[in-house]
């Protein structure tokens, strides 16, 4: 929300009071306080009649300062408030010389000098100034309307770029936009987002994460050019700045604070393959796909039903059609006899004509209007009400009401939608509509993962999520929403799910093929690649098929080679989807995320690493050209074996049945032996694929995980003279070891390889 009018004028209507001088800061030995007045007091009488700021500094965690900006403090709380973890005491250490307060935590140092106007400066560990929220940088505004405002801005310094804000389908560098932080059901192809986090990564190695679960509206270089502007309608604004100083270390204390992404099961990340939306279907349909994919070499993990598996006008009964299904138990026992897992799609919504809407109405689980009516509309669903996750009887009962379908086989839940939330509302435990609005959809996906993880356990749950807030990346997986059937949203997708891993998501999947309409099969074609070379892989669509057969047989092709080659790559990818788990480094990776010191990474927004060592550009052209960066290094195409020394920009052309798709100069590659599954025996004479650095003191070391993400052999490289060697420990089975347009052996224990 902006409210100047240019650099010199307010906008009519709004009053600013902007923290102008500290007139008071009083310290305790790990947090302190300060008053600032909104004008310049040259005498007693000016301390009357005038508001006073009240910013709290403190330190949640080592390497994260808080900052809590309020003007008037009686006003009522209701929640609902994002869990965040940290020391229960606080972890920073005030420090006073003179005028100046500084409060250190980690690397991390925020510096008040009350001699001078007023001005909040943060400092890495080396002194260097990060950001500061300057004389106009903390205030609050009125509005003609009566609304009361808390702003903050802080600085930007010369080319910083911003990042973040969760799923994004604008451009992927954020400076310039106006962001507004509010859940919205638009599409890819808007402004408007399924996935709002109010956090942002800086380009300097920082951080800021605004704790406030409702509207949060960013100025990101929009309204003052050299600054990013947070504001929210409320009397206190909270806000956090994370250190680097590189980008990873952000998101790992980011996601510390906020929550870490739970593991995946392995079956997860093979091939997904669903009914469609509206398309028609029954049990012979289902099988029909289900043996078309087998019969064609295609390997299928999961098979999803999407709405229609129940009956018209009734989403969500969670009963199967039995005009479509009649024996439901048998089928799901039929498609768990070929190898398959089976996802269910739901919604947090009850349509009137479901046996539950009066079930969960009479039992006070749907959200009611102030005057105790049931809220209720005809969008999606006609006479729909919505559950109440902020009352415990009824998430127990909205789970109690799926328990039956993991029994009958069901393995995971595809939770759609969650938000269209609205704001005229009521909630059980009193939260503000305004505040509960994008919280919404955390309590939703919870409880369902909750569900998961309690019948199925840990470790074997896992959602295909479209909404999703700050914490969400606790439940995954997440998926891009409803794009086109077209190259435009095939772009636009990416840079939706790289935008999101730069707000602490680890998991990310998309429709390939694109959900609206009917992909030209040269579209189908291209997405297959991406999508296959994504943490997590979908075909599906809204009205019409994503069976490849539909696209022609060389889309068949095309799906058989990249889902064989990503059960091939499941040891290198489980290691780093084991690593978003226990640090927040996301598996899809923007280019500036592992080359932060490039710039030429910061603004790639159609290529980006698989893990820390593949890159990966999509092909978004039917006649195969595509423009590919390669940092510094020696670079191999993984199926080509061609070699690129970076850094060098490339303009490459590609069949359908390949991509750029390099690998990392250094990189050791575990590749499993068995193509038919994602979740095999990585272990079973798995192949080492080792692209040394040149010289003689290259060293590298890769852990293959086992199929809960414990380390289950770790493989130790070093290159001694001439010759390559290979060490095993936690395995004494036979593995291969290849070298990059080299050599290979076999052997266990400890193989060698010649390096000329």
């Amino acid at each position: 929300m902006k409210f100047t009018d240019g650099f010199w004028l307010i906008r009519e209507g709004v009053q600013l009071s902007y923290a102008t001088e500290v007139r008071d800061v009083r310290a305790q030995s790990k947090r302190f306080t300060a008053y600032a007045a909104v004008k310049k007091v040259t005498r007693r009488g000016d301390t009357l009649n005038a508001p006073l700021i009240t910013v709290d500094c403190f330190s949640p965690a080592e390497g994260v300062i808080g900052v809590r900006v309020t003007h008037h403090s009686g006003k009522r709380r209701p929640g609902p408030d994002f869990s965040l973890t940290g020391a229960p005491d606080g972890a920073g250490a005030v420090r006073r010389d003179g005028t100046v307060t500084e409060l250190t935590s980690g690397p991390l140092t925020l510096r008040l000098d009350r001699a001078g106007p007023w001005s909040l400066t943060f400092h890495d560990a080396d002194g260097r100034e990060l950001t500061r929220a300057n004389a106009k940088g903390t205030a609050f505004a009125t509005t003609g309307d009566g609304a009361h405002h808390m702003l903050s801005r802080l600085g930007l310094g010369v080319g910083e770029q911003i990042y973040g804000l969760g799923e994004r389908f604008t451009p992927f560098v954020k400076n310039g936009q106006v962001v507004d932080i509010w859940q919205a059901d638009g599409g890819t192809s808007s402004e408007q987002s399924y996935k709002n986090v109010p956090f942002y990564l800086s380009s300097r190695g920082y951080g800021v994460f605004v704790n406030h679960p409702g509207a949060v509206s960013f100025e990101v270089g929009s309204e003052s050019v050299g600054q990013v502007q947070f504001s929210v309608e409320d009397q206190t604004l909270e806000y956090y700045v994370v250190a680097g100083p590189a980008p990873k270390d952000v998101l790992t204390r980011y996601t510390a604070l906020t929550g870490r992404p739970a593991l995946p099961p392995a079956w997860s990340f093979g091939l997904w393959l669903t009914t469609s939306f509206t398309t028609s279907y029954d049990e012979r349909t289902v099988m029909s796909f289900v043996d078309g994919m087998a019969e064609r070499g295609i390997p299928l993990s999961v098979f999803h039903f999407d709405c229609f598996w129940m009956r018209e006008y009734q989403w969500c009964d969670f009963q199967w059609d039995p005009d479509v299904f009649p024996d439901p138990e048998g089928m799901l026992a039929r498609l768990k006899a070929k190898g398959l897992k089976v996802s269910a799609w739901i919604n947090p919504y009850i349509a009137q004509k479901s046996p539950l809407f009066d079930e969960a109405a009479a039992l006070g689980h749907l959200v009611r209007r102030p005057d105790g009516d049931v809220w209720q509309w005809d969008l999606w669903q006609a006479g729909m009400g919505l559950v109440d996750f902020t009352r415990p009887e009824a998430r127990d009962w909205f789970a109690s009401k799926l328990k039956p379908l993991l029994d009958q086989g069901v393995d995971s839940f595809k939770t759609d939608f969650g938000e269209r939330v609205p704001t005229d509302v009521v909630w059980h435990d009193g939260s503000d509509p305004e505040r509960m609005h994008n919280y919404y959809t955390h309590l939703y996906n919870r409880t369902v993962f909750e569900l998961l993880e309690k019948e199925r356990g840990q470790g074997e749950a896992v959602l295909f999520a479209r909404s999703a807030t700050a914490g969400g990346q606790q439940y995954p997986v997440h998926w891009g929403g409803d794009c086109w059937s077209s190259f435009e949203a095939m772009a636009e997708s990416l840079r939706g799910g790289l935008s999101l891993s730069l707000s602490g998501f680890g998991f990310w999947s998309h429709d390939i093929g694109g959900f609206e309409g009917t992909p030209d099969p040269a579209v189908f074609k291209r997405w297959l690649a991406f999508g296959l070379l994504s943490s997590h892989s979908r075909l599906h669509g809204s009205s019409s098929y994503r069976v490849p057969w539909e696209f022609g047989e060389e889309a068949v092709d095309v799906a058989r080679r990249f889902t064989l080659l990503k059960h091939r790559l499941m040891p290198y990818l489980y290691g780093a989807a084991v690593e978003a788990h226990h640090t927040g480094v996301p598996v899809m990776r923007p280019m500036v995320l592992e080359y932060p010191q490039d710039p030429a990474c910061r603004q790639l927004d159609r290529q980006y690493m698989l893990g820390p060592d593949l890159l990966v550009a999509p092909v978004f052209t039917e006649d195969g050209e595509v423009e590919v960066y390669l940092p510094a290094g020696t670079w191999t195409h993984l199926l080509t074996g061609e070699r690129v020394t970076g850094p060098a920009w490339r303009t490459e052309r590609h069949g359908y049945d390949s991509l750029p798709l390099y690998v990392r100069e250094g990189a050791v590659l575990p590749l499993a032996s068995d193509d038919r599954r994602p979740d095999g025996d990585w272990l079973d004479a798995p192949t080492l694929l080792v692209h040394p650095s040149a010289g003689p003191g290259y060293a590298a070391e890769v852990t293959v995980p086992d199929l809960l993400g414990t380390p289950a052999a770790t493989f130790r490289v070093r290159r001694d003279g001439d010759v390559l060697r290979v060490t095993a420990s936690g395995t004494g089975r036979p593995f291969t070891v290849r070298v990059a347009g080299g050599a290979s052996a076999e052997g266990t224990g400890e193989v060698s390889v010649p390096l000329t």
